[in-house]
């Protein structure tokens, strides 16, 4: 999964589609995110000492992570990642429309540099 905390995204399906919002936080071992302002449901709360009225707590529920997409920082829209090597080896995430770099993965280690590119040219 390749969406991180602070990523902008939009939603695909479901009742919140073609909403954005921020991903608060990511849950890799469930595969879901959990996004501001999407799949929001309400906490009854009892009254207690703390909470003496009660009430409604509203709050983010997490969606799946097959159901977003991340948003292209060149073009504004949603769109399909991909990951690729550079020429100096290093591994970035990109655009699949426009080919756009969204952010590096891992930086290029000189000792591998040129045979890990050569490897993906054949």
């Amino acid at each position: 999964m390749y969406i991180r905390k602070d990523d902008t995204v939009e939603v695909i399906t479901g009742d919140d589609k073609g909403t954005r919002g921020k991903v608060l936080r990511v849950l890799r071992d469930k595969n879901q995110v959990v996004v501001a302002g999407v799949n929001r449901v309400y906490r009854h709360l009892k009254p207690s000492r703390r909470n003496p009225q009660g009430g409604r707590l509203s709050k983010e529920m997490p969606v799946d992570a097959s159901n977003v997409l991340l948003i292209d920082p060149g073009t504004n829209k949603p769109t399909r990642v991909g990951v690729r090597y550079t020429a100096d080896g290093s591994k970035e995430l990109y655009a699949k429309k426009s080919k756009s770099r969204i952010r590096l993965l891992t930086k290029a280690n000189p000792k591998f540099a040129n045979q890990a590119y050569m490897s993906l040219k054949k």
